[in-house]
């Protein structure tokens, strides 16, 4: 269940676009009918403001990383975001969503990172400042939320928003592991990308 704060952050985004974020889906996905006014085609999805973020689930969050759980997690390539959630939102952005599950607990975890404009990224922390527990040890802008035995964790490493959650994250440390590594996976990927000639 996708809390109300996280609702509010979808909705900013979505406002920030000119469209609602929270009914695109998945990459591929259909927005449903009760979106439809008669005058749009739900056939065609709003224009993304995101980035397209590329970078493999296993750079993002390496095994040993998920090993510090003390749980076997793994990569579950078939999962998909639940319709109207935070992952389906930064899927339909061009963003990397990101699925591991413990076969023997059933336990998941899901990570979602978009790339947005400054603007929308504004909006989305003014949203959580207001809302939710900001977390200084993230050592960046970061919050955490725990609400029916999930708990959520935001955090913005301009031009990136990360969010991950799971059943595993009681507090924000159990969280910090997993955003430590993507964090330090897109400074990588972002340095690349730099140092990489660009044709002309």
């Amino acid at each position: 269940m996708t809390s109300r704060t996280l609702v509010r952050a979808i909705t900013t985004v979505a406002i920030a676009a000119t469209s609602v974020l929270a009914v695109s889906g998945c990459t591929g996905g259909h927005a449903s009918s009760a979106g439809r006014s008669g005058t749009t085609s739900s056939s065609t999805p709003p224009a993304p403001i995101g980035t397209r973020v590329d970078v493999p689930c296993a750079a993002l969050v390496p095994e040993q990383v998920l090993a510090t759980y003390g749980r076997t997690f793994t990569l579950d390539t078939d999962a998909t975001p639940a319709h109207g959630s935070t992952a389906a939102g930064i899927a339909a952005e061009r963003g990397d969503v990101c699925t591991w599950r413990d076969a023997s607990g059933g336990a998941r975890l899901t990570l979602a990172v978009a790339s947005l404009p400054e603007s929308t990224l504004t909006k989305l922390k003014d949203t959580l400042y207001e809302d939710s527990n900001s977390v200084p040890t993230y050592t960046v802008e970061g919050y955490f939320e725990a609400r029916k035995g999930i708990g959520r964790a935001d955090a913005f490493t301009d031009p990136y928003w990360i969010h991950v959650e799971s059943t595993v994250f009681g507090e924000p440390g159990d969280a910090q592991p997993v955003v430590d590594a993507v964090r330090a996976a897109l400074s990588s990927a972002t340095a690349s990308a730099s140092a990489t000639p660009q044709a002309g």
